[in-house]
């Protein structure tokens, strides 16, 4: 009976149960009516279990650092330098959201921390501009899916913690699908900018004007270099490193830029907090569903079923790719890599792939799942911050998507696009 957690799951989703309580009522109904009751009270047990983890406490500092940077106007500051750098392009605001998000990831790490603080800022000054309110809230969700990629990354430190991979090869791993990504987004802006006759931001920045810019920007951007460069010298953990980002964040904030009060820091500590507990009850949920999934021997099904398909292990990346596109759909990206990460990742390290490998090619796929419809969350972010309507931004981010797909399976099938960095850095083989 326990074989049928999966589309239980599925079913309390569609009829609009929240994920966090499908994941704990589905497995929960089950054991209830297989008579295992002692495996209920491991179950509830198990949620506490899986947030109570030393790595896990970078998710919350992670994203405590990205709020006290939004409230201190560090994000302005990086759209300023953006827009100094891409402004005077043909559809330059399109281009500068697009870098913006780029430059947001190496500081935040998450995608609906992107969509909304960029969002808020540059949807209104694209439409000013004359771009359709539905086209700027697309170019924003579809470009914050980099926030995960780019370092620090929270879903890649769930992904280390489940599969006990080393979350600085994540992190490393993850440094050029992200630019990757952008830069895909930013040919498509050009295409269709070109077509479509897109205005531009702003007349071309001197050099001096650059350089000014570039000043303001550069206490914000040697976050993201004092995180890697801590991690990859040994000063401290990952956990540690998101501990030194929020003491970095108040330093800046209070006493370089001057822009942060003591008056903000309880709105500040709240939204951080309100937002990592959404991501950590996720998280203990999932570790708790995981161990269903262990008691029903689903993985040992599927791994079968998998293999029955194709011993070719280029096929196999094929279909997992497309799964793992489909539960993006429906599915956060969390929750996604603590069910199906320990069932697909040991098929395909025994096949030959690299762990480091095919975590990113999860991540990544994973990551973009949050823009797709139905169920993409940065979708409805995007939808709340521009008043525009979900199905008209799902419309509108069509071309993006296909650009953001077929940098998947680049990374797929060309392993040196994200295992370069991480083996010169000794951190892969």
């Amino acid at each position: 009976m326990l074989i049928w957690f999966l589309p239980v799951f599925l079913l309390f989703l569609m009829i609009g149960l929240p994920v966090f309580f499908g994941l704990i009522a589905a497995p929960g109904l089950l054991l209830w009516l297989d008579g295992s009751a002692r495996d209920i009270v491991l179950l509830y047990r198990n949620v506490y279990n899986g947030m109570d983890s030393f790595p896990l406490m970078a998710i919350p500092f992670f994203m405590l650092a990205g709020e006290l940077m939004n409230k201190g106007g560090i994000t302005l500051r990086l759209v300023e330098f953006a827009q100094a750098l891409m402004g005077h392009l043909r559809g330059g605001l399109a281009h500068v959201n697009i870098l913006s998000s780029m430059l947001f990831a190496g500081l935040s790490g998450s995608a609906v921390a992107d969509t909304s603080a960029l969002g808020s800022m540059l949807i209104p000054a694209m439409e000013k501009q004359g771009y359709s309110r539905r086209f700027a809230a697309a170019v924003t969700a579809a470009s914050s899916v980099i926030g995960p990629i780019i370092p620090p990354s929270g879903i890649m430190i769930i992904y280390a913690y489940v599969m006990g991979e080393s979350v600085a090869a994540l992190f490393l791993a993850g440094i050029v699908p992200g630019i990757l990504v952008g830069v895909g987004l930013m040919l498509v802006v050009k295409f269709m900018a070109d077509k479509y006759d897109f205005p531009v931001a702003s007349a071309k920045t001197s050099w001096g004007e650059r350089g000014q810019a570039s000043l303001k920007a550069f206490f914000p951007l040697m976050t993201p270099v004092i995180i890697m460069g801590g991690i990859l010298a040994g000063i401290f953990t990952p956990t540690e490193a998101a501990a030194v980002a929020v003491a970095y964040a108040v330093f800046i904030g209070f006493f370089v830029l001057k822009t942060l009060t003591l008056r903000d820091i309880p709105q500040v500590l709240a939204k951080a907090a309100t937002t990592s507990a959404v991501v950590l009850l996720l998280v203990g949920a999932a570790m708790a569903f995981k161990t269903v999934v262990s008691l029903s021997h689903a993985p040992e099904t599927l791994a079968a079923y998998i293999l029955s398909l194709s011993e070719n292990p280029l096929v196999l990346l094929l279909l997992i790719n497309l799964l793992l596109f489909i539960v993006g759909m429906f599915l956060d990206a969390g929750p996604a890599i603590i069910i199906l990460g320990p069932i697909l990742g040991p098929i395909f390290v025994s096949l030959g792939v690299d762990p480091i490998h095919f975590a990113i090619i999860m991540s990544v796929n994973l990551t973009v799942g949050l823009a797709t419809p139905p169920m993409g969350l940065v979708l409805f972010v995007a939808s709340s911050v521009s008043g525009e309507k979900v199905e008209n931004i799902a419309k509108a981010i069509l071309p993006f998507l296909a650009v953001e797909i077929a940098v998947i399976f680049l990374i797929t099938y060309v392993p040196a696009i994200s295992m370069t960095i991480p083996r010169l850095t000794g951190f892969a083989k």
